[in-house]
C-alpha cells in the first residue's frame, strides 16, 4: 500500500517533466524538518547572546516552509525559479546551521537545529544538481 506522499508524488510528476521526484519528496520532507527543528530551536533559546540565533532559526523555519509550498504546486513550476528558491534555501539552512553550531556547547536545540539545516541544505544541493541533469538532457 502506497502511502499518501508517494500518491502526491505520482500525480505531480506527469505535471513536472524532468524532475526527479523521489529526490523532491526528500527535499520536501527536509525543509518541513528543518522548519520544525528551527522553530523549536528558537522557542527554546532564551538565553543571553542567543538573539541572531533565534532569528536566523526563524527565518529558517519561514524559508524552509515556503521552498515546501513551493515545491507542492507543479503548475506554476518554472526551472529558474525553483533552482533560485533551492539556492536561497540552502544557503539559509547553512547559515542558520553554522549560527547554532556557536551555541552547540550550551544548547541541546542548537546542536539539533545544526544538524537538521544541515541535512536540509544537502537534499536541496542534490535535487539542484538532479534538476541540472535532467534539464540540460
Amino acid at each position: 500500500m502506497t502511502n499518501m506522499n508517494d500518491q502526491m508524488m505520482d500525480m505531480m510528476s506527469m505535471t513536472m517533466p524532468g524532475t526527479d521526484m523521489k529526490m523532491m519528496q526528500e527535499c520536501m520532507e527536509a525543509c518541513s524538518a528543518a522548519e520544525q527543528a528551527a522553530i523549536m530551536c528558537a522557542d527554546a533559546s532564551s538565553g543571553d547572546n542567543m538573539g541572531r540565533m533565534m532569528s536566523m532559526c526563524m527565518n529558517t523555519a519561514d524559508m524552509t516552509n515556503t521552498m515546501m509550498r513551493m515545491m507542492m504546486r507543479p503548475m506554476a513550476h518554472d526551472m529558474t525559479t525553483m533552482m533560485s528558491m533551492l539556492e536561497a534555501t540552502m544557503t539559509m539552512c547553512r547559515a542558520c546551521a553554522a549560527e547554532c553550531m556557536t551555541m552547540a556547547d550550551v544548547s541541546d536545540h542548537a546542536t539539533m537545529c545544526a544538524q537538521v539545516c544541515t541535512n536540509c541544505a544537502d537534499a536541496c544541493e542534490a535535487l539542484m544538481g538532479s534538476m541540472r541533469t535532467t534539464s540540460s538532457v
